[in-house]
């Protein structure tokens, strides 16, 4: 990827929208209390906890899979998935200079979790399920220490491990049948572990807490009860609660100077539980699995992350929930901005839409349909409707300020409506359907009415665009063709062909020349009159070209897909001018603001990234 983008300038990522939920303890305070620390993708982030500011940590090849932060704050540490038979690099971050420290590699397939030791001295690491060894790293030196397989062979697989707070040399691991006391002997290079004594009772074990004074440690279980372990004579002193478990086990644990402990159950139930016994002293339901619970200095401030990607912040005081940051937990299909509007935009995916404001990348409001997946969506042009395309072959009205459902096709196609265009003087939608239909609308107050089917593609119709005379569209399908209809006679009024599945068509601003990207990775430029091709540019150097957009002015056009780049060229020379890494799933669609001073790309992992548009008009 390096080789590619090393000769252009880099697009400025301003910001992200996203929170990988799933990676268990992924959310992070720093121990100086300014910033939030979590991952998303191949990225790791730190948030500002003042004014909300984001810096990125950019080494990984593939998605992190934990991350950890020493005592004194002086690194970070993360490791990532990569593919099998590869080896999986942890990267030791250098806080105060957001620059790369150490990369280590030992870890094939995946690295499951990080510990650092109390005195930053070692760095002691978990390989995954096709792994499943246990490696001590000497910060110093930045080499591996020693080894060894993370649980005999009649036990499950390790899932979590946990450094000790007074001691550089003892931590712990659990897993599936397996909960063990590590000692480092430094002088003979090795690890000896211990088999903690359970008795008759057999947990999947998902997470460790050891309290400050290191007398014993907590473990959460997928069961929903936490034992209790003696550190010192490695024995079960207890297993609570007995009665009222967790519901959908307990993914994390976090112990508070009181003694209380804080819970995070698979259910989203929030906990502060009194110690011993584990009673609920406060709950609060939040939305999605709880997987990461982080305090802020000596907890006064708590913040817990969910499998639905949405962080939380509490006070101590009143346990009352804030919604701090929100994203999409799974691909984000289309990104729109309203008509000369570039205060807000917004993003589609599986459950619905979600509207949010440009600068400060915050969710303004967000319309749910349950189970259903929105392919496609746009804003009308006088900005009182958002039409939208969805899997169960509807086409959906809302409103934007409220979100409120003003309108509703039922069965406006068999197989799903892929795409979605609205007319300039907002009285009909063109939709394109998973079997290759083209449909014009009427929409009137409260009612609709089919105008006309165009039935020339032989698939999936993926993109439509209508000229602002709204005479004539163009519409890309998976088949092979982009076809320019005529929409006063409805009829085909030339066609482009190409070996290829098209993803996406644009208009140049002059209406003359179209511009198609698909899965051949190449970007061909057509002559809309007679439907020539023009000129022919090699898009990407692996996969599908999923989203393009062209510039207001008509002079640049941006694209992104598989290649998981962004990349802005010249309309004109066909060259790349910018390259944005910052992506981590493939990418889904891209669009420039009216006002050309940002790009916002989506992708399959979830994410939503806001570039700083390279070719700004000379504003004062």
């Amino acid at each position: 990827m390096s080789g590619d983008t090393q000769e252009f300038p880099l697009l400025q990522l301003e910001s992200v929208i996203g929170f990988n939920g799933h990676v268990v303890s992924g959310l992070r305070v720093h121990p100086d209390k300014e910033n939030l620390i979590y991952p998303l993708g191949c990225t790791v982030i730190l948030k500002s906890l003042t004014n909300g500011k984001q810096e990125f940590l950019q080494g990984h090849t593939n998605n992190v899979s934990c991350v950890t932060v020493s005592k004194s704050g002086r690194y970070i540490a993360s490791g990532q998935v990569t593919f099998m038979g590869f080896k999986a690099d942890i990267i030791i971050w250098d806080y105060s200079k957001r620059e790369i420290y150490a990369r280590l590699q030992l870890h094939k397939a995946k690295v499951e979790d990080l510990a650092f030791s109390p005195n930053d001295k070692y760095l002691v690491s978990l390989g995954g399920q096709d792994d499943g060894s246990i490696v001590v790293w000497n910060i110093e030196t930045r080499e591996a220490i020693c080894g060894n397989p993370a649980s005999a062979h009649s036990a499950g697989h390790c899932h979590t491990i946990q450094f000790s707070n007074q001691s550089d040399n003892i931590f712990v691991s659990a897993g599936n049948g397996t909960l063990r006391v590590w000692e480092l002997d430094l002088p003979n290079r090795k690890v000896r572990p211990t088999e903690c004594q359970l008795g008759q009772l057999k947990r999947i074990v998902n997470c460790i807490e050891i309290p400050e004074d290191d007398s014993f440690f907590y473990c959460g279980t997928t069961s929903g009860d936490v034992l209790k372990i003696n550190l010192k004579t490695k024995l079960l002193n207890s297993c609570v609660p007995t009665k009222q478990k967790f519901s959908k086990g307990v993914n994390t644990l976090k112990v508070l100077k009181t003694g209380d402990v804080l819970v995070g159950s698979g259910d989203g139930m929030f906990s502060l539980c009194s110690s011993p016994h584990f009673k609920a002293i406060k709950r609060v339901q939040l939305e999605g699995g709880v997987t990461s619970i982080a305090l802020r200095g000596e907890g006064h401030q708590l913040f817990a992350g969910t499998e639905a990607a949405q962080i939380y912040r509490f006070s101590y005081t009143d346990f009352k929930e804030e919604l701090i940051s929100t994203s999409h937990d799974c691909a984000v299909n289309n990104v729109a901005f309203p008509f000369g509007c570039s205060e807000l935009f917004a993003t589609c995916s599986l459950g619905g839409i979600r509207v949010w404001h440009t600068d400060s990348c915050k969710e303004l409001l967000r319309i749910t349909v349950p189970n259903m997946t929105c392919n496609a969506m746009e804003f009308m042009m006088d900005g009182r409707s958002i039409i939208s395309a969805w899997n169960d072959g509807k086409i959906r009205v809302f409103t934007p300020e409220t979100g409120r459902l003003s309108s509703i096709i039922h069965n406006a196609h068999s197989m799903g409506v892929t795409a979605i265009a609205g007319t300039s003087d907002c009285q009909r939608i063109l939709s394109g359907g998973g079997e290759g239909q083209v449909r014009m609308w009427e929409i009137q107050l409260g009612s609709h009415r089919l105008i006309e089917t165009m039935k020339e593609h032989k698939a999936t119709v993926t993109c439509i665009k209508i000229k602002s005379n709204n005479k004539e569209c163009v519409t890309a399908s998976t088949d092979g063709a982009c076809i320019i209809w005529d929409l006063v006679r409805f009829v085909r009024y030339q066609m482009v062909l190409a070996n290829t599945l098209f993803k996406n068509v644009c208009y140049h601003p002059e209406e003359h020349q179209i511009i198609t990207s698909g899965t051949d990775r190449k970007i061909g430029y057509w002559e809309v009159y007679d439907g020539s091709a023009i000129r022919e540019l090699e898009g990407s150097l692996t996969g599908s070209i999923n989203g393009m957009h062209i510039s207001q002015d008509g002079n640049h056009f941006v694209t992104g897909g598989d290649e998981k780049l962004v990349k802005v060229w010249g309309y004109a020379e066909g060259e790349v001018t910018h390259v944005g890494i910052g992506h981590s799933g493939s990418i889904t669609s891209v669009q420039i603001c009216p006002n050309s001073k940002y790009i916002i790309s989506t992708s399959a992992d979830g994410a939503v990234l806001r570039w700083r548009y390279p070719h700004q008009p000379d504003t004062p």
